[in-house]
Parts: C-alpha cells; sequence; structure tokens
C-alpha cells in the first residue's frame, strides 16, 4: 500500500505523513506528479487560501496528473482542510478563483450566527452524520475531530455532503462522491477517531 501525499506547498505534510505511518500505510511525499502511477492512494493536504492553493496545484504540474488518476484510475483520494475545499467549481477567497470542478458548489467564508462563534474556527467539534460512508466504520455519529479553518465548501448537490457540523448555522465537514472524499477537519489532529478515519479510507479499494 503506497499513499502519496502531495506537496504543492501548503500545509503540515509530516504531520500527516506521520498519521498514515501510524495506521500501517508506506506512505511518501511526493513534489513530482509523475509518481500518482506508483501510488495506491493519494491525498491532498493543505493550509492556506484556496487561490494559492490552485496555482500551485497549476504552476507544478499537478492538475493533469490528478485528474486522470483520480477521475479516470478510480484511485481512492482524500482532500484534508484546503485540500476539500479544493475540490469545489469555484473559491470566494480574495478574488474569485475556479476550484478542480470536481464538486458543484463555492468556498465562502464562515458568518458568525451568534455572539459565541468566532472566525476562524479553531478547535473540536461534532459531526453529524447524513449519509452511508465507509470512513466512518467503527466512528459513532456525533464523534468530535479537530477544526482550523475561515472558509468553507457550500455544495449545490445534497448527496455529496455525508456529514455537516453546526458551526455558523451548518457546514459540510466530509463530502463524498465515488472515490473522491473530503474532510473539513484534520483527521491526523483528531486522535484515536481520526487515525480512525484514517485508516478506513485506507481500506478502500475501487
Amino acid at each position: 500500500m503506497a499513499v502519496l501525499i502531495i506537496d504543492y506547498g501548503m500545509g503540515n505534510l509530516s504531520s500527516v505523513k506521520r498519521a498514515f505511518e501510524e495506521c500501517g500505510a508506506d506512505a511518501f511525499i511526493s513534489e513530482k506528479p509523475e509518481d500518482l502511477k506508483s501510488a495506491t492512494h493519494v491525498i491532498l493536504p493543505g493550509v492556506g487560501a484556496f487561490r494559492d492553493g490552485i496555482a500551485n496545484l497549476t504552476e507544478r504540474g499537478w492538475i493533469p496528473e490528478i485528474k486522470e488518476a483520480v477521475l479516470n484510475d478510480g484511485i481512492p483520494f482524500l482532500g484534508i482542510c484546503l485540500g476539500m475545499q479544493l475540490f469545489a467549481s469555484i473559491g470566494h477567497e480574495g478574488q474569485p478563483t475556479d476550484g478542480l470542478g470536481w464538486l458543484e458548489g463555492e468556498v465562502v467564508r464562515l458568518q458568525p450566527q451568534t455572539a459565541t462563534e468566532r472566525v476562524p474556527h479553531i478547535g473540536w467539534n461534532e459531526i453529524h452524520m447524513r449519509g452511508r460512508s465507509k470512513l466512518f466504520d467503527g466512528i459513532p455519529d456525533r464523534s468530535n475531530f479537530y477544526f482550523v479553518h475561515s472558509y468553507f465548501l457550500q455544495c449545490q448537490v445534497e448527496v455529496d455532503v455525508v456529514a455537516i457540523t453546526p458551526f455558523c448555522g451548518s457546514i459540510a465537514s466530509v463530502v463524498q462522491r465515488e472515490n473522491i472524499f473530503g474532510t473539513q477537519f484534520h483527521p491526523e489532529k483528531s486522535q484515536k477517531l481520526g487515525f480512525r478515519l484514517l485508516q478506513n479510507f485506507l481500506d478502500l479499494r475501487f
């Protein structure tokens, strides 16, 4: 099992790599799109701005190779935080920027609904399951995971959202379409249940 973690200059790659190694995977960080051919699973982590993320993926030649691996070859693909947001049609962080376009929707800023809500959203919060997903095997509904973000993916297709989190109204915290998965939270920072989710991802075959 070879887990490729995409290095496009965004995010804490080493913590993601360590988390997958704890789950028993052979994980490696790569700057070379051609390495996708040797991977069984692919991770797109990310911390930072939507526009920078798309620009970096484009400049480093990742986008055509990712689309081939994910959309044509059906490799299991997991986006974490910004990595999930980049699935969208468009992002509004800074000026509007086209995303990968894998999920119809847009990335917009969190808007507090109560006096106690603060942006950025930092800390532990619940996920409320709305659909079935193998990512949740052995994970109870309303479990807590660790979030750090100011924007979120507003999906247009309801069935793409398999878990929500009650913050700023309601946000998509887990999305899924066929072999494409995304978590707004950081499973690598979410202790035991985060590692269970990563193990469930490693068990996926398409």
